[in-house]
Protein backbone atom coordinates (compact mmCIF):
# COMPACT_ATOMS: atom_id res chain seq x y z
CA UNK A 1 0.00 0.00 0.00
CA UNK A 2 1.35 3.45 -0.92
CA UNK A 3 1.57 6.09 1.77
CA UNK A 4 -1.21 8.68 1.60
CA UNK A 5 -0.01 12.12 2.71
CA UNK A 6 -3.37 12.87 4.28
CA UNK A 7 -2.49 10.12 6.78
CA UNK A 8 0.69 11.89 7.92
CA UNK A 9 -1.00 13.72 10.83
CA UNK A 10 -2.02 10.30 12.17
CA UNK A 11 1.52 9.00 11.78
CA UNK A 12 2.86 12.13 13.47
CA UNK A 13 0.59 11.66 16.49
CA UNK A 14 1.33 7.94 16.69
CA UNK A 15 5.08 8.52 16.42
CA UNK A 16 5.16 11.24 19.05
CA UNK A 17 2.95 9.15 21.35
CA UNK A 18 5.00 5.98 20.92
CA UNK A 19 8.26 7.85 21.48
CA UNK A 20 6.80 9.42 24.63
CA UNK A 21 5.83 5.92 25.87
CA UNK A 22 9.40 4.80 25.26
CA UNK A 23 10.68 7.87 27.10
CA UNK A 24 8.44 7.10 30.09
CA UNK A 25 9.95 3.59 30.09
CA UNK A 26 13.47 5.08 30.01
CA UNK A 27 12.63 7.37 32.95
CA UNK A 28 11.38 4.35 34.90
CA UNK A 29 14.60 2.48 34.11
CA UNK A 30 16.69 5.47 35.24
CA UNK A 31 14.79 5.64 38.53
CA UNK A 32 15.50 1.94 39.02
CA UNK A 33 19.21 2.64 38.50
CA UNK A 34 19.45 1.17 35.00
CA UNK A 35 21.71 3.24 32.73
CA UNK A 36 20.01 4.60 29.60
CA UNK A 37 21.14 6.47 26.54
CA UNK A 38 22.33 10.03 26.87
CA UNK A 39 20.42 11.82 24.09
CA UNK A 40 23.14 14.46 23.91
CA UNK A 41 25.33 11.78 22.31
CA UNK A 42 22.75 11.30 19.55
CA UNK A 43 22.78 15.07 19.04
CA UNK A 44 26.55 15.06 19.01
CA UNK A 45 26.54 12.29 16.39
CA UNK A 46 24.00 14.21 14.27
CA UNK A 47 26.03 17.40 14.58
CA UNK A 48 29.16 15.64 13.38
CA UNK A 49 27.17 13.86 10.67
CA UNK A 50 26.06 17.24 9.32
CA UNK A 51 29.77 18.13 9.16
CA UNK A 52 30.52 14.96 7.18
CA UNK A 53 31.70 12.56 9.89
CA UNK A 54 29.61 9.40 10.19
CA UNK A 55 31.63 7.12 12.48
CA UNK A 56 33.47 7.77 15.75
CA UNK A 57 35.84 5.76 17.87
CA UNK A 58 33.87 6.88 20.95
CA UNK A 59 31.11 9.47 20.65
CA UNK A 60 31.60 10.49 24.30
CA UNK A 61 35.13 11.65 23.40
CA UNK A 62 34.09 13.52 20.23
CA UNK A 63 34.00 17.29 20.52
CA UNK A 64 30.68 18.59 21.81
CA UNK A 65 28.24 20.24 19.41
CA UNK A 66 26.29 23.38 20.33
CA UNK A 67 22.73 22.36 21.20
CA UNK A 68 23.54 18.66 21.12
CA UNK A 69 20.93 17.78 23.76
CA UNK A 70 18.20 19.49 21.73
CA UNK A 71 19.47 17.88 18.52
CA UNK A 72 19.38 14.50 20.24
CA UNK A 73 15.79 14.85 21.39
CA UNK A 74 14.68 16.25 18.04
CA UNK A 75 16.31 13.33 16.24
CA UNK A 76 14.81 10.82 18.68
CA UNK A 77 11.27 12.10 18.03
CA UNK A 78 11.80 12.53 14.28
CA UNK A 79 12.93 8.91 14.01
CA UNK A 80 9.91 7.80 16.06
CA UNK A 81 7.62 9.68 13.68
CA UNK A 82 9.47 8.17 10.73
CA UNK A 83 8.93 4.65 12.03
CA UNK A 84 5.25 5.39 12.72
CA UNK A 85 4.94 6.68 9.15
CA UNK A 86 6.27 3.34 7.90
CA UNK A 87 3.68 1.53 10.02
CA UNK A 88 0.82 3.67 8.73
CA UNK A 89 2.10 3.31 5.16
CA UNK A 90 2.17 -0.48 5.47
CA UNK A 91 -1.07 -0.92 7.42
CA UNK A 92 -3.08 2.04 6.10
CA UNK A 93 -5.41 4.44 7.85
CA UNK A 94 -7.92 1.62 8.41
CA UNK A 95 -5.45 0.11 10.88
CA UNK A 96 -5.38 3.40 12.79
CA UNK A 97 -9.18 3.33 13.04
CA UNK A 98 -9.04 -0.22 14.38
CA UNK A 99 -5.48 -0.95 15.54
CA UNK A 100 -4.18 -4.39 16.38
CA UNK A 101 -1.13 -5.15 18.47
CA UNK A 102 0.85 -7.47 16.19
CA UNK A 103 1.80 -5.02 13.39
CA UNK A 104 2.82 -2.34 15.88
CA UNK A 105 4.79 -4.74 18.03
CA UNK A 106 6.49 -6.32 15.01
CA UNK A 107 7.53 -2.94 13.64
CA UNK A 108 8.69 -1.79 17.07
CA UNK A 109 10.84 -4.88 17.54
CA UNK A 110 12.16 -4.48 13.99
CA UNK A 111 13.34 -0.96 14.78
CA UNK A 112 15.98 -2.41 17.10
CA UNK A 113 18.04 -2.89 13.94
CA UNK A 114 18.67 0.88 13.89
CA UNK A 115 20.69 1.05 17.11
CA UNK A 116 22.32 -2.37 16.74
CA UNK A 117 23.41 -1.99 13.12
CA UNK A 118 23.72 1.77 12.63
CA UNK A 119 23.86 3.91 15.76
CA UNK A 120 26.05 1.74 17.99
CA UNK A 121 28.68 1.13 15.28
CA UNK A 122 28.64 4.79 14.26
CA UNK A 123 29.08 5.91 17.85
CA UNK A 124 31.98 3.56 18.49
CA UNK A 125 30.19 0.77 20.38
CA UNK A 126 30.50 -1.72 17.51
CA UNK A 127 27.84 -3.82 15.81
CA UNK A 128 25.32 -5.01 18.39
CA UNK A 129 27.33 -3.26 21.12
CA UNK A 130 30.24 -5.66 20.53
CA UNK A 131 32.83 -3.14 21.78
CA UNK A 132 31.08 -2.57 25.11
CA UNK A 133 31.84 -4.47 28.33
CA UNK A 134 28.39 -6.18 28.26
CA UNK A 135 27.24 -6.60 24.64
CA UNK A 136 24.45 -9.11 25.31
CA UNK A 137 23.03 -7.04 28.15
CA UNK A 138 23.11 -3.92 25.97
CA UNK A 139 21.43 -5.71 23.06
CA UNK A 140 18.69 -7.07 25.31
CA UNK A 141 18.18 -3.61 26.77
CA UNK A 142 17.82 -2.18 23.23
CA UNK A 143 15.38 -4.95 22.36
CA UNK A 144 13.30 -4.22 25.45
CA UNK A 145 13.27 -0.48 24.70
CA UNK A 146 12.16 -1.01 21.12
CA UNK A 147 9.54 -3.54 22.18
CA UNK A 148 8.13 -0.85 24.46
CA UNK A 149 8.19 1.51 21.46
CA UNK A 150 6.10 -1.08 19.57
CA UNK A 151 3.57 -1.17 22.43
CA UNK A 152 3.62 2.63 22.30
CA UNK A 153 2.74 2.55 18.59
CA UNK A 154 -0.26 0.38 19.39
CA UNK A 155 -1.35 2.40 22.44
CA UNK A 156 -1.06 5.67 20.52
CA UNK A 157 -3.10 4.34 17.60
CA UNK A 158 -5.65 2.94 20.06
CA UNK A 159 -5.94 6.33 21.77
CA UNK A 160 -6.49 8.02 18.40
CA UNK A 161 -9.14 5.43 17.49
CA UNK A 162 -10.97 5.90 20.79
CA UNK A 163 -10.84 9.69 20.66
CA UNK A 164 -12.02 9.86 17.05
CA UNK A 165 -15.11 7.71 17.66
Amino acid sequence: MAFQWQDFPLALLIGVGATAVMDAWLVLLQRLGVPTLNFAFIGRWVGHLLRGQFAHTAIAKASPIPGEQAWGWLTHYAVGVGFATVLVAIQGADWVRSPTLLPALALGIGTVAAPLLVMQPAMGAGFAASRTPTPLKNCLRSLANHTVFGFGLYLSALAIALISR
